[in-house]
């Protein structure tokens, strides 16, 4: 594999990155890349973007051992729960590498960091009609559709989402395109009502609480006790709740008596790091992330970007960004 020769320079090259350092706090840090061989690319990262609950769960500090293996990202660096250099929504442009890849802007699981190297198939191409800044929605993409799968839902059927943040509303996308499907969206943020009818989706708030929807399937993004309780009174008899929310260190308080038993609803977890059991003997992982990219050229997507701020002030933002309760749905960051 030859490498561009622009990797034949032996100077070091710096790039400052984003590290949670402790419970809240965050500072941009000074490192040095490794050197580009022929086995590795370089990329210049033009946006990243903010994962707010997994990125809140990281900034809190993880304190279950099991959570700290499950939670590592592919380029992490430092352990949990301090210092550690996190995230896995980038977007940028190879400057060395593979000539096949050199000038081509891809998509990575990597940290908010100015450059960063990385193995050729962890680069994802990111389509012609997907603009940079909306390519940084292709983790969530992925993990909306692997829940879409994992639910079976099919045209006609009468879909429920719970927790209007990014993946629900990426998840309430994805079922508003099944013929003849009738999705809500549920949430208590009322602001988020216009997005979903964006969508094609009819909107409810959270208080009072939604009822008699005789839901076929229930999505879960609220990430909240309260949300899954709604998803399990949404639900019709038979009904299916496809749990996607990450709780991380938090216990988690369910209302398994009422209708649960006699409606024989079940609850299904959602987890985007494997590929969902009716898809697997077909997709692998890489082949549902090119499909997640190419699902983003829609220009209605653009919605769900509702800020945009600079690298530099990052660890000034983030405290607001990732609080809970703070408005707006997704955070890029914008790079140069």
């Amino acid at each position: 594999m030859a490498v561009h020769p622009a990797s034949t320079c032996h100077a070091s090259v710096f790039a400052r990155a984003l590290w949670y350092v402790a419970p809240g706090v965050s500072e941009l840090r000074p490192g040095v890349l490794p050197a580009v061989d022929e086995a590795t690319a370089q990329v210049r990262t033009f946006y990243s973007a903010v994962s707010r609950g997994t990125e809140r769960l990281v900034s809190a500090g993880l304190t279950d051992p099991v959570h700290r293996t499950r939670m590592r990202a592919p380029l992490q660096e430092g352990e949990f729960p301090f210092p550690v250099k996190y995230g896995y929504c980038a977007v940028g442009e190879v400057e060395m590498g593979p000539p096949e890849l050199v000038g081509r802007r891809v998509f990575s699981l990597a940290p908010h960091q100015e450059r960063f190297v990385a193995l050729p198939e962890m680069l994802a191409p990111v389509p012609d009609a997907v603009p940079a800044r909306r390519a940084t929605l292709a983790a969530n993409m992925e993990t909306a559709l692997n829940a879409v799968w994992d639910g079976g839902a099919g045209p006609g059927d009468r879909i429920v989402v719970v927790g209007a943040g990014l993946v629900g509303l990426l998840v309430a996308y994805l079922c508003c395109g099944l013929p003849g499907a009738e999705v809500t969206v549920v949430d208590t943020d009322p602001a988020r009502a216009s997005v979903a009818a964006t969508f094609g989706a009819r909107f409810l708030p959270a208080e009072p609480g939604p009822a008699d929807l005789d839901a076929d399937l229930v999505f879960h993004t609220s990430g909240s006790s309260a949300g899954l309780n709604i998803c399990l009174a949404c639900c019709g008899d038979e009904g299916r709740v496809i749990e996607m929310s990450w709780y991380g260190d938090r216990p988690v308080d369910v209302a398994l008596g009422g209708g649960f038993h006699h409606k024989r609803l079940a609850i299904v977890s959602s987890q985007v790091g494997a590929v969902s059991p009716a898809r697997r003997p077909r997709w692998s992982r890489r082949r549902r992330l090119l499909k997640a990219l190419d699902l983003l050229a829609d220009d209605h997507l653009d919605a769900l970007i509702t800020e945009e701020v600079a690298f530099n002030d990052l660890p000034t933002r983030l405290p607001r960004i990732l609080a809970a309760g703070a408005e707006g749905i997704a955070t890029v960051v914008r790079y140069g």
